[in-house]
């Protein structure tokens, strides 16, 4: 009996954008911006996107303003991922950073020992119940760990 076979991959377009400052730690953390700033943007775009076939006809006045809010929105995202979680993105970067150099090898396992000391050491600055904190580093393991096999993989 013959038989017929498709085969090919999916893939999400990637585009990698390097700035070398010179120090690892102020890479990580531009890439951390640049990247919110590419989600704000893309959120914004599906929004636009969205209204566009709701009204079934753009002008160029309307693509204009569609643009203007795509970089505002970007704009937006990193001002609020700076002043709310940048302190707490620059802990987990230079944790990770250093758990990286301690061990001397470059791995996942990285992720989840930095997500943890960063998880506890938030969690302690700004409570002292003991519990909440472990689970707040179960929680930053959690995701810096998930994190690290997402950015993986795509």
């Amino acid at each position: 009996m013959p038989r017929t076979r498709i085969s090919g991959t999916f893939s999400s377009p990637k585009v990698d954008l390097i700035i070398d400052t010179g120090n690892p730690f102020l890479n990580l953390t531009v890439d951390g911006f640049l990247k919110i700033g590419c989600v704000a943007a893309t959120k914004a775009a599906a929004e636009e996107a969205y209204y566009i076939v709701k009204r079934g006809s753009i002008s160029h006045h309307k693509f204009e303003d569609s643009l203007k809010k795509m970089c505002k929105e970007g704009a937006y995202w990193v001002h609020i991922f700076i002043s709310l979680t940048g302190t707490v993105a620059g802990v987990y970067v230079g944790l990770e950073y250093g758990v990286e150099r301690i061990r001397g090898v470059r791995d996942w396992k990285n992720a989840m020992i930095g997500g943890a000391l960063t998880g506890a050491l938030i969690s302690a600055a700004s409570n002292k119940n003991k519990d909440k904190i472990v689970m707040d580093a179960i929680a930053g393991s959690a995701i810096a760990t998930a994190a690290e096999f997402i950015n993986h993989f795509t």
